[in-house]
């Protein structure tokens, strides 16, 4: 009975702990983590966000998905321009911004913006988190409906293996996910639900706060509208040593 009484105190002091430590995790990482859209002062609505992204290196680069670069191309044709929302309270602040890197096999874009520095994510070394690591993801889902709030979701590492795009048959593959398939590379497979607005949002820790991954996207069941009614709850995350080389051009 002793016996069964420790355990239990012991897993309440390490639920406790663990219930103390994501909050400050995720009031550390909220300054780092932008929206990143395009902005028209004579469109209505003005700003429209495609995803998330956060502050690295210098403070005036900021990460974010590669494959958000053809809503951005396509908005800035229409004659707005390539920006970054960085929320003040109830209201947003907002900064021009232009790509400067990019890696299109990981997905990986970095934006360089004007004004003042943000506070840049600490960024993780070595090798990527060991399966049933517990881990969190903050940024801007579906924030064209909720607006520049940022949100937490968590989970844990379930894999760490070759990136795939199973399918029933080769029909619809395209040049880029042929070249993927045959030259995969290890991704996170995070068992946690995202929302589309996620991509580029930071993987970090919940017990160091590092930054391990930078969400790419989810298994998708069915088209894009079902994914806010019937979310998967796998979600596949870019490991920030792609990042960090990328970084190294700069």
């Amino acid at each position: 009975m002793k016996h069964i009484l420790w355990c239990l105190g012991l897993w309440w002091m390490v639920g406790a702990f663990g219930a103390s430590g994501l909050p400050e995790r995720v009031a550390a990482i909220k300054p780092s983590v932008v929206g990143v859209g395009r902005w028209d002062p004579l469109g209505s609505p003005q700003g429209e966000l495609a995803g998330t992204g956060f502050f690295v290196a210098d403070g005036l680069h900021v990460a974010t998905s590669y494959h958000l670069e053809p809503v951005l191309d396509a908005s800035e044709r229409e004659g707005a321009r390539l920006a970054v929302f960085i929320p003040r309270g109830r209201k947003m602040e907002v900064r021009a911004a232009r790509r400067v890197k990019h890696d299109i096999r990981h997905d990986l874009a970095i934006l360089e913006i004007e004004g003042e520095p943000g506070r840049p994510a600490p960024l993780a070394d070595g090798a990527p988190p060991p399966e049933g690591e517990a881990i969190a993801v903050t940024g801007f889902p579906i924030a064209n409906t909720l607006g520049l709030i940022p949100l937490t979701n968590a989970g844990i590492v379930s894999s760490v293996g070759p990136i795939t795009m199973p399918r029933a048959s080769a029909e619809g593959l395209t040049a880029q996910q042929i070249r993927l398939l045959r030259k995969p590379f290890e991704i996170l497979i995070l068992d946690m639900i995202a929302y589309p607005g996620n991509s580029g949002s930071p993987v970090y820790l919940q017990a160091s706060g590092s930054v391990v991954g930078i969400v790419g996207g989810v298994y998708v069941k069915q088209a894009r509208e079902g994914l806010l009614k019937d979310p998967s709850a796998i979600t596949y995350a870019i490991p920030v040593s792609h990042l960090r080389t990328l970084l190294e051009t700069l």
